[in-house]
Parts: C-alpha cells; structure tokens; sequence
C-alpha cells in the first residue's frame, strides 16, 4: 500500500487531531485527506473523484455515515476500508480509537481480514430513461413529504407483480441496512454475510403487507402510480430526488463489493447487544 486516504467526520476536531498523527507516524506513505480535512489541516486539496482513484487502503475517522460516504466515493472500487469509531459503537466503524494505530499497523503489513458487502444497483426510470443510477451500501427509501398523502407503489419481482403498496413509503435495504431505517419500520435483522434485499413498507394502510426478503440477484421494480406531491427518492440517507406519478425505481445487486477492515476482537451480535441491546430480557 503506497497511497493513504482518509475520510474524517466534518466539524470534529478529534478526526483531526487523529489525521495529523496518521500522517506524521507513516510518512513512507502518500496521505491524503477529503476536501473538509484537507482544508483544515492545510494538505494539498484533491477531488473526491482523485481521491478515490489513487487510495489504496481508506481510514474512516467517524461513525457509520462518514464510512457510508467514503463508500459511496469510492464507487466500483473494493479499496479496503478502516473504520475507526469516534462515539458509540458503530455497525461498521469497529475499531475504537485506542486501537487505531495497533489495527493499522497490522493492515499495512497484510494482516487483516475484511467483511465483504453486497451493495445495490438503483436506477430512477422515468418515461423510458434512466435519470440516475447510482450504488447503495445502506438502502434505497422512497418516502413522502410532511404534507404528501398515502402513495401507491406498484412492486413486482423480475417482472412478475407482487403487490401494490398503499403506503407512507417503501425501503429497499442491504442487510448492512437492515439495522437501519428498514428496522424501525419492522424489517428484519440480516446478517451481512447473506445476499439479499429486504422490502419494507412504511406505515402501509394493509396490516397484510409485510416485509419480504429476497434473492439479491432479482430485480425488484417499484412504480409510483399516483400523483402525490412531495416524494422523494433518498440514496444511502445523502442524496435526495424528487419523484412524479409514474417513476420507476429499479434495484438489484451490485457487481461491486465494499470491503470492511475486521476487528477481530467484535463480533457482530456483540454489536447487536451492545447498539441494540438485542436477546436481552
């Protein structure tokens, strides 16, 4: 690895700090810093598109949605990522702050494992063209605004239709979404070893509508059949597009993979007990 780079959480004076060590205790390596970091510390500035391109390993100084967004900037590519939590136990930022440099240490000589993530294809189909197509770590949410009404969101399943959705919304989720917004809208739990998608409604006016899970390799459509005002397609909780009666989203798995650094010593229902305080009485 000759090419370091790293995503810090904005306003954050800690991420900083820690940036400025990293660099100073490997200067064999190229360090470079997100467009926020780099202003802060006054490294020469790069784009997130040269960012991308030139990591070779990338270190989160954050939580869960600044590693989200490096994932999101890396695109296609499987750069391993080190996620280093800067609060509370993340999902995906595992290694605590006083194992940073001990885990780094290991990973830049090769000793480390990764958990690979499925991610997902979403495209926005809008009278016959593709308006946006983009990658998902988290999930896909198509969800209405303050004022807007109940939607119909007609779902089928590699063509064949399932059902329609009378619903506030729906969520298309990975399972490392699984423990996010598709939780709290009673999806299930997902191991992130298992390739799926996971169809949530949220709030659907049938108690007979539930959450489904299925084969990542299916291509799941969703069209919006009515003109409800104020709905919005959301991409991984960081990009937002506003939708139009007919609109159709598109999702299916991803070739591409995000590779996260493991800390051996966290396990993953470790992390469930302790964020979600789950199999507890």
């Amino acid at each position: 690895m000759q090419t370091l780079a790293i995503v810090a959480k904005k306003d954050k004076p800690e991420a900083a700090a820690l940036a400025a060590q990293i660099r100073e205790r490997y200067p064999q390596l190229t360090t470079l810093g997100d467009r926020a970091l780099s202003h802060v510390l006054g490294w020469p500035r790069v784009d997130d598109r040269e960012l991308a391109a030139r990591a070779d390993l990338v270190v989160v100084l954050g939580g869960d949605g600044t590693l989200i967004y490096a994932a999101r900037m890396l695109g296609g590519r499987g750069v391993p990522i080190l996620g280093v939590n800067l609060g509370s136990l993340g999902f995906m930022t595992e290694v605590p702050v006083e194992e940073l440099f001990t885990t780094l240490d290991g990973v830049l000589t090769g000793r480390f494992q990764v958990d690979s993530r499925m991610k997902l294809t979403c495209r926005l189909i809008r009278n016959g063209r593709t308006l946006i197509e983009d990658e998902i770590l988290n999930d896909v949410v198509i969800n209405k605004g303050a004022l807007a009404r109940i939607a119909d969101h007609e779902t089928s399943i590699d063509g064949v239709p399932i059902t329609t959705y009378k619903a506030d919304g729906v969520i298309l989720a990975t399972p490392t979404g699984s423990t996010a917004y598709s939780l709290s809208a009673g999806g299930p739990i997902v191991h992130p070893s298992v390739d799926c998608t996971v169809l949530s409604p949220i709030c659907s006016h049938a108690l007979t509508q539930r959450s489904i899970v299925v084969p990542a390799d299916r291509v799941i459509r969703v069209t919006l059949r009515s003109e409800t005002a104020d709905t919005y397609l959301t991409l991984d909780g960081q990009t937002g597009h506003g939708l139009q009666g007919g609109d159709c989203i598109e999702v299916v798995r991803s070739p591409n993979r995000v590779n996260l650094v493991r800390n051996p010593k966290v396990a993953y229902f470790s992390i469930l007990r302790q964020k979600l305080h789950w199999g507890e009485r």
